[in-house]
């Protein structure tokens, strides 16, 4: 959490967000703030705005009214060359299937942010190789997407995702193609590596025994947030 003399600013904070995809409004008018090390779950129906939200928040999509504010910054007014920075060094993204490239061994996809980042091959290898073993998926390093079971090619995303020390990992339904067990293991995992790490983490989610990872839920309706407990 950053502080402006006594104003106390948050890590992210979406205010009054708006996004519409033709007649369909995906967001109305919602409002949500992530600070330093949090980890914030956001739940809700389908269709209740949680994945745009989510894309506005990382400035994947730009929303069409409202402010998105990342360390006291406006990110909505970024150009799409230092937003693209931005995912590849500060904001970590993971999605419901993971989108791992599928040519790729699990170490090679692990890896490509750090040679992305300019790093030589054998050192990216080196610490991709550390990762893996850090999500239990070593021994799948030399596997690609489509041979690794679902709970394996979302822990090799999560590494992906985490290796590159981001301030915030974006993770939506990480577990939502999951069976129980896979589910507990990826957010165990993802868990434990955001408190050791201290990352910011905004899960999306509409599974209430994931949600119980969180230090905090949040819940859309209707393209707004709206706290736990009160029906909109």
């Amino acid at each position: 959490m950053n502080t402006k003399g006594d104003i106390t600013v948050p890590l992210l904070e979406g205010r009054g967000l708006v996004k519409a995809y033709g007649p369909t409004e995906a967001l109305r008018g919602a409002s949500v703030r992530l600070d330093a090390g949090e980890i914030l779950a956001v739940t809700g129906t389908s269709g209740s705005g949680k994945s745009t939200l989510l894309h506005c928040l990382a400035g994947i999509v730009g929303p069409d009214e409202g402010a998105v504010s990342y360390g006291g910054e406006r990110l909505d007014r970024l150009p799409e060359k230092r937003l693209s920075e931005l995912r590849r060094t500060e904001f970590g993204v993971v999605f419901q299937f993971g989108q791992l490239i599928p040519e790729l061994t699990a170490l090679d996809n692990v890896a490509l942010p750090l040679l992305l980042a300019g790093l030589t091959r054998a050192d990216a290898h080196t610490r991709a190789g550390e990762w893996l073993e850090r999500f239990g998926v070593r021994g799948q390093a030399g596997l690609r997407p489509g041979e690794m079971s679902g709970g394996q090619a979302q822990r090799t995303a999560l590494a992906r995702a985490l290796i590159t020390g981001p301030t915030i990992v974006f993770a939506d339904e990480p577990t939502g193609a999951l069976d129980s067990l896979a589910s507990e293991q990826v957010m165990t995992a993802l868990v434990h590596t955001a408190r050791e790490s201290g990352t910011a983490v905004l899960l999306i989610t509409h599974d209430a025994q994931v949600a119980a990872y969180a230090d905090r839920e949040v819940r859309m309706a209707d393209g707004a947030v709206v706290p736990v407990g009160v029906t909109a």
